[in-house]
């Protein structure tokens, strides 16, 4: 899913966002019957498009990022659910195949400003 260098096209960042929000949707309705997971404390923080539109790189954090890993795992054991329910909701030529990545952005971002605070000491 590399760019090999080169920027993402208005056209992979309009179509990631339009599955970001129907993705999020989908968890806040529980409409994907996954089970031992309630959907709804899923966010979806981002969803990185491949430039062929057809790999989607999602982006979820569990609420408080309590038991992510099982979470995550289960999300891409259940892809294939939640692609089905996707695709009701989305119009596309090719849907893309879904990969679930943990957002690690917000640890990442809780350790600078920890770094900056004790510089600042």
């Amino acid at each position: 899913m590399a760019n090999a260098g080169r920027p993402v096209s208005q056209r992979q960042l309009r179509v990631g966002e339009m599955i970001k929000q129907s993705l999020s949707m989908i968890f806040l309705k529980d409409e994907a019957k996954i089970p031992d997971i309630n959907s709804k404390e899923i966010t979806v923080t981002e969803v990185r498009m491949s430039p062929d539109l057809k790999t989607a790189k999602v982006f979820v954090l569990p609420l408080g990022g309590k038991n992510s890993e099982e979470i995550i795992e289960k999300l891409k054991e259940f892809s294939f659910v939640v692609r089905k329910v996707l695709s009701k909701k989305v119009i596309m030529k090719f849907l893309p195949k879904l990969f679930f990545v943990k957002d690690e952005s917000f640890d990442y971002a809780e350790k600078i400003e920890n770094l900056i605070k004790q510089a600042n000491k």
